[in-house]
């Protein structure tokens, strides 16, 4: 499982807060949840019922750290039925919905990089109907409950393909883009109920699904052309995610923050 934290990110700085992670289960979204947790945080993982029994080790693993509680709740995120019970219950047993963190994409199942006009047109939609419309969809079902708390925080998971493009992946690169734009609308929309609306960027991390999809070369030459010349970990993530979840960040929003050791500068 990926690294859950590091020497910068303890203490239980986001104790009190109820936290959804889509895409909990597996990858860097466990990463997020076990970070979460250990910073005091109660979380919902949610994901698909095939990694159910992932999402409820990691649900265990967190809940264990001694840190804020952890669930596990199946949801799919282009299932409005299933997002309107994950945050009923979310409510229910953690009185309420401070954040959304939108991991949830179609991304270690791309398989093959193929040339955009390879790409069939039930590929392209089911990448959209994830990515996109999956991320409006859990944001217009956690909305109702953060504005009854006063406010709360949606963290939105690009990439910084939306930025440089990746050959063979237009569809990823394509719905990546989308949610930054989504990120904007949703601030400009959401900041009179005090709900902050960002995004975090990723670039390439050197995880299973990366490297199911890419020759280490690639991955090589992608860490040599950071200004930090590493390979990126999922741990590089979570202090970015944190820090949005979290009310030192009141005052952002609409933002889209790169995390890729000095690669891409905005």
């Amino acid at each position: 499982m990926p690294q859950a934290s590091s020497p910068a990110l303890t203490g239980q700085w986001l104790a009190g807060r109820a936290v959804i992670v889509t895409g909990g289960a597996t990858g860097i979204g466990a990463a997020y949840v076990a970070a979460l947790a250990a910073a005091g945080a109660d979380v919902v993982a949610a994901d698909l019922p095939a990694v159910a029994g992932d999402g409820e080790a990691v649900a265990g693993n967190a809940s264990a750290s001694g840190g804020g509680r952890v669930l596990f709740s199946t949801a799919d995120v282009t299932d409005d039925g299933d997002l309107a019970r994950l945050v009923a219950r979310t409510q229910r047993e953690f009185g309420g919905v401070d954040a959304l963190v939108n991991n949830a994409a179609v991304y270690g199942a791309l398989g093959a990089k193929r040339p955009l006009q390879e790409l069939t047109s039930a590929e392209w939609d089911r990448v959209m109907a994830v990515n996109v419309r999956g991320t409006w969809q859990a944001i217009k079902a956690a909305v109702p409950a953060m504005s009854a708390r006063g406010g709360g925080r949606i963290v939105n998971i690009s990439s910084v393909v939306a930025r440089t493009g990746a050959p063979g992946f237009a569809h990823y690169v394509a719905s990546k883009a989308a949610v930054e734009g989504l990120t904007r609308a949703a601030a400009r929309e959401l900041g009179g109920l005090g709900i902050t609306v960002n995004a975090v960027a990723p670039g390439l991390v050197s995880d299973e699904a990366t490297r199911t999809l890419n020759d280490p070369g690639y991955i090589a030459r992608a860490a040599q052309a950071r200004a930090l010349a590493r390979e990126m970990r999922p741990g590089d993530l979570l202090g970015a995610v944190l820090w949005l979840c979290s009310p030192a960040s009141a005052f952002v929003t609409g933002q889209t923050i790169i995390v890729d050791g000095g690669g891409v500068f905005a």
